[in-house]
């Protein structure tokens, strides 16, 4: 692996989970790091703990995007863009399904990805040997039921993402996917169900689900990597899941 020092990268979805833990990372290994996330004050005290730059936008806004654009910019810009930010709303069935739910999905994990993507990708063009490194999740590769807004978002975002991968090679832009599968954070399951109880259910009689630190350190591996290795898809789940359906669990 290379040095992070001399490095930069902005990082979403930078307030709490996978995108936190990323943040702490790479700050850790000497990178410099804007923490991009829409609650100001988780990301206050992020930066206060690690020495990054804390920028609370919502990642879809065209206008606050840009206004992130110009201070990194201002900066001295970066080398890496790492799209962490999105998430899952619900469990129903698609003849249950929630407009807004939906919505919301789509929006965060891919307009999100691409609005920021698009924004930077000229600074990364310029660098040389940038690196885009989008998070999607295993619930790209296979359906489930329940699962199909999350399914069909994250089937978009992985497809978007294996698209830029063939548009930008001739720009020496890297396009790195992570697919995880079951990781236990303090908020991705409670986002999903609403409901603390059902949250836990996710989990149980999983002896070592993924932690956002597991995560976080395949995502640093694949950025820090001589930028010729293009680690182009990585899977991650804990031993436990030997695939979406195949997960043992033990009382």
């Amino acid at each position: 692996m290379t040095s992070g020092q001399g490095r930069a990268a902005v990082v979403t979805g930078a307030s709490s989970g996978i995108g936190e833990a990323t943040v702490r990372r790479l700050t850790a290994d000497g990178w410099q790091v804007w923490a991009v996330a829409r609650r100001a004050d988780r990301l206050a005290r992020l930066g206060d703990e690690t020495g990054a730059v804390p920028v609370a936008l919502d990642i879809t806004d065209d206008d606050g995007v840009a206004r992130l654009l110009d201070e990194v910019t201002g900066a001295g810009g970066i080398d890496t863009l790492i799209n962490i930010a999105g998430g899952a709303r619900g469990t129903d069935w698609v003849a249950d399904a929630r407009t807004e739910d939906w919505e919301w999905m789509y929006g965060a994990n891919v307009v999100g990805t691409m609005t920021l993507t698009r924004a930077f990708l000229p600074m990364l063009r310029k660098h040389g040997h940038g690196t885009v490194l989008n998070l999607t999740s295993t619930a790209a590769l296979v359906a489930y039921e329940g699962g199909a807004g999350y399914n069909a978002a994250k089937a978009a975002q992985r497809a978007m993402t294996r698209a830029l991968r063939l548009e930008e090679v001739e720009h020496n832009v890297r396009v790195v996917e992570v697919l995880p599968g079951m990781v236990q954070t303090e908020e991705f399951a409670l986002n999903r169900l609403g409901d603390a109880a059902a949250a836990e259910k996710v989990y149980a009689g999983v002896a070592e689900p993924l932690t956002a630190a597991d995560v976080a350190d395949v995502v640093a591996y694949a950025v820090s990597v001589p930028h010729h290795v293009n680690l182009d898809e990585i899977v991650v789940r804990p031993v436990a899941q030997a695939a979406n359906h195949k997960v043992i669990r033990r009382s």
